[in-house]
């Protein structure tokens, strides 16, 4: 509901306008906040029995996500995110207003350029202050004082007494070399830039923080969808059951929602990649079925929850620990894998054809169960670090490229973002790609 200005949201909005007046794509029921509460917005033109689908779908289904999982409670501020979004929206209006709208367009540029390589990935221990420095280095002195011997002065010639390791001097433990290399290149570069002015460093904090604050819905689009509708099924045939909806209702809910989760074959002119909404749903109520009514194979392969009759401590677990990589990885099972009929494509440079690798049979269920997880894994995306910086002579940038699997960076899409970098940093900046 709130958000700053700038021109790739009206692109954004153009391309959803022209897509849905072509045809290619329908309007959002919902759309949810993750925020505290969580705020959904529903459609007004809905049906009342729409009404109640999105609102179990997002207000219970995706609620019950954003407040559990792992990756959304260590990386997102839940509490503060619209207030935190009413500020920036304020902030770059008035600097907007002070410095020029074309000013403020060029960072939000290149900063929106590097998003992805704006975020922390892994929790850090917190860095120690100035502070704590200058009292341990303290501390040391009064011990080395302490166990000051006068005997030592005795020592013949040549012989060095015993003595502590160099005591650092206080600034030297805040140097940038002793925190490269660093992933987070928007934050080495909102701390360091030589050229950046106060408001052009908030401008890239701004970024950099809701870049941060998206980061784990990258990583979770199959459990969220497969959560919330998974939710939604529950809740409105619970509602059914209970005499609360007529068969009507039930009707126009299950048409909505086999739309939703329908998964066209790979031959399918209409096909265009896996639905997370269809995978996710099905693993949610696949785990269900193997906590219930387990078959040998189910068995076999999940030990530790078939037969175990609690199928919603399962999928609570599920939910608040894992992410799509890793939820694949440990509950995508053969007969799921047979029911979407699933095979794997070798795709090598040098092959002139593709060659299947694995298809759903005993020998390949868990090769396709290792691709499929591979491709929800973040570890393809470009891991590129700041590896060095001359602050004290030339001022050159050094980033590294550590390459997945020996692959390059694209050329023309590498020079556009190096020239944003080289905006934000003011000096020259050099990248070298390297074997991970």
């Amino acid at each position: 509901p709130l958000m700053y200005n700038h021109w790739s949201f009206g692109k954004l909005f153009a391309r959803e306008e022209t897509m849905y007046r072509a045809g290619y794509s329908a309007l959002a029921y919902e759309i949810v906040i993750n925020s505290n509460p969580c705020i959904s917005y529903l459609l007004e033109e809905n049906t009342m029995t729409m009404q109640a689908l999105v609102m179990a779908h997002a207000a219970f289904g995706h609620n019950h996500f954003f407040k559990n999982n792992y990756l959304f409670r260590q990386w997102t501020n839940a509490e503060g995110i619209l207030d935190y979004l009413a500020f920036a929206k304020r902030y770059v209006a008035a600097c907007e207003e002070r410095h020029g709208r074309e000013e403020v367009e060029a960072v939000l540029d290149a900063a929106h350029a590097l998003m992805d390589q704006g975020v922390f990935r892994y929790r850090r221990p917190p860095r120690p202050s100035k502070e704590r420095v200058i009292e341990k280095r303290r501390k040391r002195m009064e011990y080395e004082a302490e166990a000051y011997n006068e005997l030592w002065r005795t020592l013949p010639a040549g012989i060095e007494p015993p003595s502590a390791p160099p005591t650092p001097d206080p600034e030297e433990e805040f140097g940038v070399e002793d925190r490269l290399p660093e992933e987070n290149i928007l934050y080495f570069l909102e701390k360091n830039s030589p050229s950046l002015k106060p408001w052009q460093r908030e401008t890239l904090r701004i970024v950099r923080n809701l870049a941060q604050y998206f980061h784990p819905q990258r990583q979770l689009k199959v459990m969220n969808e497969g959560c919330a509708t998974f939710v939604h099924y529950t809740i409105m045939n619970t509602l059914y059951e209970r005499g609360r909806i007529d068969e009507g209702s039930l009707l126009e809910f299950l048409h909505s929602h086999t739309s939703v989760v329908f998964q066209p074959a790979f031959d399918d002119k209409r096909y265009y990649g896996i639905n997370p909404y269809a995978l996710g749903y099905a693993m949610m109520e696949d785990i269900k079925r193997i906590c219930e009514a387990p078959t040998q194979e189910d068995r076999d392969w999940f030990p530790s929850i078939a037969g175990s009759g609690d199928a919603m401590a399962a999928l609570k677990d599920a939910w608040a620990n894992y992410r799509d990589e890793s939820f694949i990885e440990q509950f995508l099972s053969p007969k799921l894998m047979r029911d979407f009929r699933f095979f794997s494509l070798f795709d090598k440079a040098d092959d002139a054809v593709y060659r299947v690798s694995a298809i759903h049979d005993e020998r390949g269920y868990r090769e396709v169960r290792k691709a499929l997880a591979r491709q929800y894994d973040t570890a393809g995306d470009p891991n590129i670090q700041v590896a060095g910086a001359d602050l004290k002579g030339s001022r050159t940038l050094l980033l590294e490229h550590r390459m997945h699997r020996g692959v390059p960076l694209n050329n023309a899409l590498k020079e556009q973002v190096l020239a944003h970098v080289e905006l934000l940093w003011g000096h020259d900046v050099r990248l070298e790609e390297v074997a991970a």
